[in-house]
């Protein structure tokens, strides 16, 4: 599915002037709110309070217009790496709280775990021990489950400032959003994993300058 380059904003209900590298990677559009408040009971309720709150977290449902998978992040980081490196792109991503947060298709909370067990990549002892190790846990949110993302727009600095790990990294830009199913996200946890395991024989002891700063170019998902 396409998408375009996803428009900067400065809130959820007035766009923004364009930055230099012609997209936003933290704000949510007026678009992207819409969806995010589809998964909710009463949509029109919520835009309404992130009208009146929009730098502040909220809670989503799973289930109807999107699964989440939750990794770790460092992890999550290194999945996220291999889907717009080598693969589709991704749908919307945020960062939580030291948790990677990549939004899926519904439905993918119930298959992926029997996916990476199928592949005995899953955590079943006595099923692809090896396997298993090198794989972290995926936390995977589906129907009757809530996930707290990052709030619409980047906090202001002070008291109840955002967290500078609670932000969008690839923020919702249209209303219908492409999502990986289980059967990418498999892929990706699989080449992330390898990639950790070749790293580990040239490790170094300077961290990346820039691993924070990796911007991911929205034109490019399906």
């Amino acid at each position: 599915m396409s998408s375009t380059r996803n428009p900067p904003s400065s809130s959820p209900h007035s766009p923004g002037a364009r930055s230099s590298e012609g997209l936003d990677v933290s704000g949510v559009t007026a678009e992207g709110a819409a969806w995010l408040a589809s998964a909710g009971t009463y949509p029109r309720s919520t835009l309404a309070l992130w009208r009146e709150r929009p730098d502040a977290p909220v809670v989503l449902l799973c289930g109807s217009a999107f699964d989440v998978v939750s990794a770790s992040a460092l992890f999550g980081r290194r999945m996220l790496d291999r889907l717009w490196d080598e693969g589709p792109g991704s749908g919307p991503v945020a960062a939580y709280r030291g948790r990677i947060l990549l939004f899926a298709a519904p439905g993918t909370a119930q298959r992926l775990p029997s996916l990476m067990e199928w592949e005995e990549w899953g955590g079943r002892p006595g099923v692809g021990a090896g396997r298993c190790r090198e794989v972290p846990p995926l936390l995977c949110h589906g129907t009757g489950d809530a996930v707290t993302v990052p709030p619409l727009t980047p906090g202001s600095d002070g008291p109840g400032a955002v967290r500078t790990d609670s932000r969008w990294l690839v923020a919702p830009d249209t209303q219908r959003p492409w999502l990986p199913g289980p059967e990418i996200l498999l892929w990706a946890a699989v080449r992330a994993a390898r990639a950790a395991a070749s790293a580990a024989v040239r490790i170094s002891i300077f961290p990346r300058a820039d691993q924070d700063a990796k911007v991911y170019d929205v034109s490019r998902r399906r």
